[in-house]
């Protein structure tokens, strides 16, 4: 899996916190912790997809544009890495006269097909509106100070 997942759904909790507020890549990043580039990159993809909404020039940013209730994490993961959870390389060699060298990398292509599977499932259950809740019942330390409230 990579990092973009967790950047999206960090992105829309916090633009689900902020209804009203136009983010600016630099306000995202800072709040994510990672360079605006990155937020950007992971941005497009969500503007495409409909999720966030942009304006340009001074005033500009990000803002959410889909329920927080009904997206889920599961359409954020096949957005954003689908398939990653497979290593790309895997031991064996099909060539090879050995049963269990011929036939592992299959298996455990099946073995994480069948993870990811699982893990959207997982997912599914999940979406960016109960995400934020979540995180509202978390207590919060008294030196935390949010500069996006």
């Amino acid at each position: 899996m990579n990092s973009e997942f967790t950047i999206a759904v960090h992105s829309l909790v916090l633009l689900a916190h902020l209804p009203d507020h136009m983010a600016t890549s630099e306000e995202i990043a800072a709040n994510v912790s990672t360079h605006s580039a990155r937020i950007r990159k992971v941005m497009g993809f969500l503007r495409k997809a409909g999720y966030v909404s942009t304006k340009e020039g001074i005033g500009g940013g990000f803002i959410l544009s889909c329920k927080p209730e009904e997206v889920t994490l599961g359409e954020i993961y096949r957005l954003t890495c689908q398939g990653t959870l497979k290593p790309s390389w895997c031991s064996g060699d099909e060539s090879k006269p050995c049963m269990i060298s011929s036939k592992m990398d299959r298996l455990m292509g099946t073995v994480f097909n069948d993870a990811e599977k699982q893990m959207e499932n997982y997912f599914e259950g999940h979406t960016i509106g109960s995400m934020l809740e979540q995180i509202r019942a978390f207590e919060c330390p008294k030196s935390n100070t949010e500069s996006l409230s």
